[in-house]
């Protein structure tokens, strides 16, 4: 894997681009992929961004949302785009298998795949450009990083700091996780100085739910929450019967994780949730517990020391069984309780 800056004297060439990214994508990996879009476009090249699977409604205010192709419902018509790229950006994954359906024509596309991720263990193998750094807070301050080495520091207009703005808030935790560096700090105040209103952005991310969210997560809170304060842990399963009730769309569960870090005490938090085809988990924690490692080794996922995700076919309270049973064999990491 060649490093990103050998394509930047190519970056004045007309091409035909392809950008991506995870399915299920957040505020991170629609930010990054549309940052990099606004940005590309401007060197008149073709660029289409294709999603995996389809994204939270929350995101489809970002400018340049509304071109995005949702590869599951456009399979026919994105293979052929895929197929005729010369180059296929790849952003905020780390393994092709992450963009669940699409690996296939990804894996035997002709174009030359690049490789902008900050994921541990990624799958170098496969991609001709690339940089991925677990140090960054986000793919999205990696493409602010890329823009501004490639010496078009310029061509960051509004739609693009917003969209940059977008990926750097959200996986920061609105800048109070340890990632937030000081060169996240410089990265906004260079935003602001070109004219970016973060308010708009703040808004249209966490002031922009249904009501049946909200009743949802006092639900969730009130009668899913289990806290196992021996171990400083706090575990949510959540039934696929919920989600029905409360009309629970893409999206709708993001940040809930969170919650039960908030209480004092807390080292690891986790969520179970039973989406039907599979149970889908995520694990946060703070301090030097690495959920990256509890994922791999227990739950076929992985992500960062502090907030990773995974998966199951088990079912529901198999997998939570299988979470409480982790959770007491890692018990000398977790717990300060005097047994």
């Amino acid at each position: 894997m060649e490093p990103l800056r050998n394509i930047y004297p190519l970056l004045t060439a007309e091409k035909n681009i392809v950008i991506t990214m995870h399915q299920k994508p957040d505020g991170d990996a629609m930010g990054s992929t549309l940052g990099l879009y606004h940005f590309l476009i401007q060197f008149g090249h073709k660029v289409t961004v294709i999603s995996p699977t389809n994204w939270a409604s929350f995101l489809s205010w970002m400018p340049g949302c509304n071109k995005v192709m949702d590869y599951e419902r456009t399979i026919e018509k994105s293979n052929e785009i895929i197929q005729n790229a010369d180059w296929i950006f790849c952003l905020d994954f780390n393994t092709l298998s992450r963009t669940k359906r699409m690996e296939e024509v990804l894996t035997t596309a002709k174009g030359k795949r690049i490789l902008i991720d900050h994921h541990q263990q990624p799958q170098v193998e496969v991609f001709a450009y690339g940089e991925s750094n677990v140090d960054k807070s986000s793919t999205a301050e990696m493409v602010y990083d890329f823009i501004a080495a490639s010496g078009y520091h310029d061509k960051i207009n509004t739609d693009v700091a917003e969209c940059i703005y977008t990926g750097v808030m959200t996986d920061t935790g609105s800048f109070r996780f340890p990632s937030t560096t000081a060169a996240v700090h410089n990265l906004v105040a260079d935003l602001k100085e070109r004219r970016l209103n973060h308010s708009k952005v703040h808004e249209a991310i966490y002031d922009n739910f249904s009501e049946n969210r909200l009743r949802f997560i006092g639900n969730v809170l009130l009668n899913r929450l289990e806290v196992f304060y021996e171990n400083n842990t706090a575990l949510i399963a959540v039934p696929q019967a919920d989600l029905i009730k409360y009309d629970i769309k893409t999206g709708d569960t993001e940040g809930l994780v969170n919650y039960p870090l908030g209480i004092e005490g807390m080292k690891l938090a986790a969520i179970i949730i039973d989406r039907g085809e599979e149970r889908k988990c995520s694990f946060r924690s703070k301090g030097e517990f690495d959920v990256n490692t509890f994922a791999r080794k227990y739950f076929n996922g992985g992500g960062h020391v502090n907030a990773a995700g995974g998966q199951s076919k088990e079912p529901l309270e198999t997998v939570v069984e299988e979470f409480k049973k982790a959770m007491k064999e890692n018990r000398d990491q977790l717990s300060t309780y005097k047994f």
